[in-house]
């Protein structure tokens, strides 16, 4: 029997993330997530008291996963499924669902500040590690080698920041966002929304209304 070199196969094997994107979720110019429930608490936690109400963990997770890979330039809608809801309870989702994410924000504007402030701490450090280091040349009694560490320590930190941590927290940031700023909608059934020229005019005017 021929051998089959599948870790070969499974390297060379191409996503079609693009085009699974715009078949699912892109109609029109709005991307819309569709999410089926069965109760109330599939969305808001159970661990919830009156009026301090959160989401339910795996409700995030599954609106994160579903919209983080969806362009920023298209508009969010995310459409609940099920005839379990009341009035009441369809008001409360809509509400947590913008304040969670809108607190998500704040946490992570926060994580961005500090972030910042480190990184400018890092530059002033590897500017005067760097003068230090000059004047080594010039001082054979000062260990050269101390400041030689301390120049790659703040460089390194500062490469970090620019390519890797300054990155994801944009791009968490811009998530959050767009999370707080989604609109919320109500169907009995599964049905594939079409948005008409109104309804995406009007959804755009919501949105910059909420900037």
């Amino acid at each position: 029997m021929r051998k089959r070199n599948f870790t070969s196969l499974f390297d060379n094997r191409k996503s079609r993330i693009d085009s699974r994107i715009k078949r699912d979720y892109i109609n029109n110019g709005i991307a819309t997530v569709h999410c089926c429930i069965s109760s109330y608490h599939d969305i808001i936690s159970t661990y919830s008291a009156k009026d301090q109400e959160s989401l339910n963990l795996d409700f995030v997770d599954y609106l994160q996963d579903v919209a983080g890979p969806i362009p920023d330039e298209y508009p969010l809608v995310l459409n609940i499924i099920g005839n379990c809801l009341s009035e009441e309870e369809k008001t409360t989702i809509k509400e947590i669902i913008r304040d969670d994410f809108l607190y998500r924000l704040g946490n992570v504007e926060r994580e961005q500040d500090r972030e910042v402030k480190m990184f400018l701490f890092m530059v002033v450090g590897s500017i005067c590690a760097g003068i230090l280091l000059v004047l080594t040349d010039f001082l054979d009694e000062v260990p050269r080698e101390i400041f030689i560490v301390l120049f790659w320590f703040f460089g390194d930190r500062m490469f970090e920041y620019v390519f890797i941590t300054g990155h994801d927290l944009r791009k968490e940031r811009r998530l959050a966002g767009r999370l707080a700023s989604i609109k919320v909608i109500f169907s009995d059934t599964y049905e594939k929304i079409n948005f008409t020229e109104d309804e995406v005019n009007k959804l755009y005017a919501e949105l910059d209304i909420d900037r």
